[in-house]
């Protein structure tokens, strides 16, 4: 019966309009659900910890918004402060009882009260009283918690959005995600959204509503005689009670009030997409909310038929896309595909609702110079489309409809930074090497032609990832050999003589190719790289062959193998290197000796294998964003369990090492190729630990060699022996934030900005 009352209640608070008239469905269900008197829910205000007393049923509803309680203050108050919940027989009996005035709580003893938690961060409190003296059961007080968790995410969202503002701040809506790219981007908003999904069609007002009107027409009646056609084709061959569904369907678009519901609000200056979407999904949650089981199915059959004429509307619009000056692309969950849908001159930033800052996008989005949010799990994507927005790149937030205080700041710290990024041109032909004489010399990751023109521009020595698999992902069909081998002979062209280092299809994981799908409940431990082209040779071989190839006459090809996890692996993928290469030099294409060829350690079984995968190949390379995933059991791409990612973690730290000492055990060199080479703290560890190159994205080139050219070698050993013995990531973090700022590198520490209240 619980478990019932919950799904109503968490359907009934996701349908409401806004966070008052959720509270409202909340605290009258949750005091009806229980056979309680009294529930409550207090906000807390996250600057002055005060907990408002905003929603109520059974007490006097006048002093809602206006009572308030201090940090600590009452058992509302030591809910809050423990982060637990406070379950007592009679509350005028504990020694924190607070009585409150007017409140009306007199008459009730029974007191249960549990933390509204989000993130970590203590949002507010639900209570629920009774008169008689008791002590609520253990039911009770899982099925208020539960509650809680669901009211957690309604408050949040509220917060972030400004329609929750406890009285304090600018009213400049804040979402807080993850950094993935640095820098500030101030700019209009773009939504990218799935073409047929009801709920993601973003709020766009129209430019002609008749015209919006006879479209939407039009593809009604054009579901309608799908639905006839489909419905005749397959009469006699469903059961009556199944073909009976295309009678509901046809009756749905026949049902004029639905159709008049929709021309309304297009009428009222919506487009026709959005208010259609509205209208659906206001019936789809009619359905939902209803008791009787076979109604509730019913509002599959309605979201199916809204998703077909969506696809309608969707499929009509041809016009050509217009993107605003200062472009800051947003989605749910944004690809590399839709990176190149905009032109990139028009490109200032990115925002994704899912994904962590070592999401493959935020990586592209490294390389490109793009300021970037990941995760900002709160942001409202289908209502941004064409608004003003800032987004912040060192903090990981980002502000919408920001106040021309909060813009000129942000245009203040956008100006430092590029005055920052100009003072380093001078030591561009500079050689990367120590106070003390020690070469460290810097790559960089590279993966589209663009990134060609910056990479030289900023000094690079040679690219150390060319990631491979971003032109398959560009396309709608595996590229062809000869395709690939144009491809690849322009990247090696445009750095020889300088060497390039291409890494083999690395897709799976958070690379999925739209016409190869890979489709796993556990992505990253499931088939991915070497795996996926080891048990599909024709990708491998053909692969190789146009490196191969492409290399000709140049002669500065490397080969990179990804997601080796054994020996076998290893053994398996250079038997058909070596055929590769014998059958080019059988078909009359002089190549010369076989290129060098490294593995790309990046799961734990490859650190404990360092020596033996060395003694088979002429170098290592290291991928820490991979690595440290495996490592530490944190998937990368899952806003969540974010901040439990630290490349800083000793065990990091402790296994780079023996990769190090592995590699030039066998006297082979080793690099690292993963975001933590681009770190300017990191670079301290990495070349005490021996690394003999250092790989990262373009525009990471010039603060790094600063780093690399203004410490000793000899401090940076004395750095890593310190490191090694610490016990934690944050501990790591804090002596390299010191040892920077004693160095000078006051400048590049820049993680975060703080928000102005005042702005």
């Amino acid at each position: 019966m619980m478990l019932e009352a919950l799904r109503s209640i968490v359907q009934a608070v996701n349908a409401a309009g806004n966070i008052s008239e959720a509270l409202e469905i909340m605290v009258v269900r949750v005091r009806d659900a229980m056979k309680t008197e009294v529930c409550s829910v207090y906000l807390r205000n996250p600057e002055t910890q005060q907990l408002r007393f905003s929603a109520n049923v059974g007490f006097n509803n006048e002093l809602i918004g206006k009572a308030i309680i201090e940090p600590g203050q009452g058992l509302v108050g030591l809910v809050a402060r423990r982060e637990e919940p406070i379950n007592v027989e009679d509350a005028y009996t504990h020694d924190k009882f607070v009585y409150v005035p007017g409140l009306g709580e007199d008459a009730y003893h029974a007191f249960l009260g549990v933390p509204i938690i989000h993130q970590r961060e203590v949002l507010g409190v639900l209570v629920v009283q009774q008169r008689e003296a008791r002590r609520f059961d253990e039911d009770e007080e899982a099925f208020l918690i539960t509650m809680s968790a669901q009211l957690a995410g309604v408050i949040a969202h509220a917060r972030a959005t400004g329609t929750v503002t406890e009285g304090a701040g600018s009213g400049n809506a804040r979402f807080k995600g993850i950094a993935g790219s640095p820098g500030v981007a101030i700019g209009v908003a773009v939504a990218k959204v799935p073409t047929t999904e009801l709920r993601a069609m973003p709020h766009r007002e129209s430019a002609d509503a008749a015209a919006e009107r006879e479209m939407f027409r039009s593809c009604v009646a054009a579901v309608r005689d799908d639905m006839r056609r489909i419905g005749e084709e397959l009469s006699g061959q469903l059961p009556p009670e199944e073909h009976a569904l295309f009678d509901v369907y046809l009756g749905m678009l026949d049902d004029s009030m639905l159709i008049s519901e929709v021309e309304a609000r297009i009428a009222q200056g919506e487009w026709a997409e959005g208010a259609f979407s509205n209208v659906m999904l206001a019936h789809v949650q009619t359905f939902e909310r209803m008791e009787d089981p076979y109604l509730k199915e019913r509002a599959v059959d309605v979201r199916d038929l809204g998703r077909r004429v969506l696809a309608y509307m969707r499929s009509g619009d041809e016009s050509p896309v217009t993107y605003p000056e200062r472009a800051i692309l947003v989605g749910e969950e944004l690809t590399a595909s839709m990176l190149g849908e905009i032109p990139v001159e028009n490109l200032v930033g990115l925002v994704s609702a899912s994904g962590s800052g070592n999401s493959h996008v935020a990586i592209l989005a490294r390389a490109m110079g793009i300021p970037t949010v990941m995760g900002a799990v709160d942001l409202p994507v289908t209502r941004v489309d064409g608004r003003e927005m800032i987004v912040d790149g060192f903090g990981g937030l980002v502000y919408l409809d920001p106040s021309q205080g909060m813009q000129a700041h942000f245009e203040a710290v956008s100006a430092q930074e590029r005055k920052i990024s100009e003072g380093l041109e001078t030591i561009r032909d500079l050689p990367s090497e120590t106070l003390d004489g020690h070469p460290l010399p810097l790559w960089v990751n590279t993966g589209l032609m663009a990134d060609v023109a910056r990479s030289l521009d900023q000094g690079a020595e040679g690219v150390g990832l060319y990631r491979t698999e971003i032109p398959f992902l560009l396309r709608e069909r595996f590229p062809s050999e000869e395709e690939q081998r144009v491809i690849y002979r322009e990247q090696l062209q445009a750095f020889a003589p300088l060497p390039v280092t291409m890494r083999t299809l690395d897709v799976g994981g958070d690379k999925a190719l739209p016409y190869f799908p890979i489709s796993e409940e556990n992505p990253f431990l499931g088939w991915r790289g070497i795996r996926v082209t080891l048990d599909h040779p024709e990708i491998f071989l053909g692969q190789v062959r146009a490196m191969l190839k492409a290399s000709a006459g140049l002669d500065n090809l490397r080969l990179l193998l990804p997601m080796i996890s054994n020996v076998e692996e290893l053994e398996s993928a250079l038997i058909l290197i070596y055929r590769c290469h014998d059958e080019l030099i059988e078909e009359g294409i002089d190549l010369g000796p076989l290129p060098p060829i490294g593995v790309m350690v990046e799961v734990p079984s490859a650190v404990y294998q360092a020596r033996q995968l060395a003694r088979r190949v002429d170098f290592l390379s290291v991928g820490s964003n991979d690595l440290t995933q495996y490592l530490l059991a944190v998937d990368r791409n899952n806003s969540r369990v974010a901040d439990l990612y630290h490349a800083y973690h000793p065990s990091v730290l402790q296994a780079l090492q023996i990769v190090a000492d592995g590699a030039h055990a066998e006297g082979k060199p080793v690099s690292i190729c993963g975001e933590f080479a681009g770190d300017p703290g990191a670079v301290l560890l990495l070349m005490a630990m021996g690394y003999d190159m250092l790989s990262m994205n373009a525009n990471s080139l010039l603060r790094i060699k600063s780093v690399i050219r203004g410490v000793k070698l000899t401090d940076a050993q004395r750095i890593l022996e310190i490191a090694l013995q610490l016990e934690s990531s944050a501990q790591v973090q804090e002596l390299l934030r010191g040892e920077l700022a004693d160095a000078g590198f006051d400048n590049l520490l820049r993680t975060a900005y703080s928000p102005l209240v005042s702005a």
